[in-house]
């Protein structure tokens, strides 16, 4: 029985897994040979090529290093569907040493990081870049479990399923440990014109 079952089902497996690889990101290239966009305690401004967004973030911690922390972003071309980006901006700052929660306005997808350092706090202060695709909604949204897991830990946050995008993240921040974790606001975008804005 179990083999007769066996038959049935790998056809279907296969051709299934045929149709849909195509909806799962491969392994991220961060760039050259993996180089981190910045050095510890300095500012970085990352932003993706025109018409691609951020899919992978990764991180190391360093206490050593003024309790901060190395990165580098990964970014793949935005679904066809939507198009190209009809508007690219900065978003408000985040301030170092606080908590915050932030999406990109205006339905915008988030498609750089920009980060300045400050020793007085041993924290960064935070800008994402935001793409609209003309008038695309998002929905079916949700949150990414905290990355890193702990404090101090290194951080290695992916896109698995395509078709799903980073719209702004929430973030806590540690006293003592002087570290981050985030939670990434994740949605679907809709593949037709919209009215609707978030606030």
């Amino acid at each position: 029985m179990d083999l007769f079952l066996l038959c049935v089902f790998l056809p279907l497996v296969t051709v299934a897994w045929g149709q849909y690889s195509d909806y799962y990101y491969g392994p991220y290239n961060y760039g050259d040979n993996d180089e981190w966009v910045n050095v510890y305690r300095q500012g970085f401004n990352f932003q993706c090529p025109h018409g691609q967004v951020i899919v992978a973030v990764r991180s190391v911690f360093s206490k050593k290093e003024g309790s901060d922390r190395l990165w580098n972003y990964a970014c793949m071309p935005a679904s066809q569907s939507l198009g190209e980006p009809t508007e690219c901006w900065w978003e408000e700052i985040n301030r170092a040493g606080t908590e915050w929660y932030q999406t990109c306005s205006n339905n915008g997808l988030v498609a750089g990081f920009q980060s300045q350092y400050f020793p007085s706090v041993l924290d960064r202060e935070w800008q994402f870049y935001c793409c609209r695709y003309s008038q695309r909604c998002p929905y079916s949204c949700w949150l990414t479990t905290e990355h890193p897991g702990h404090y101090g830990e290194d951080m290695d946050m992916m896109m698995y399923t395509y078709d799903y995008y980073i719209r702004g993240a929430t973030t806590t921040f540690s006293a003592v440990d002087r570290d981050r974790q985030w939670k990434f606001i994740v949605c679907r975008m809709t593949d037709y014109d919209c009215p609707f804005q978030n606030v």
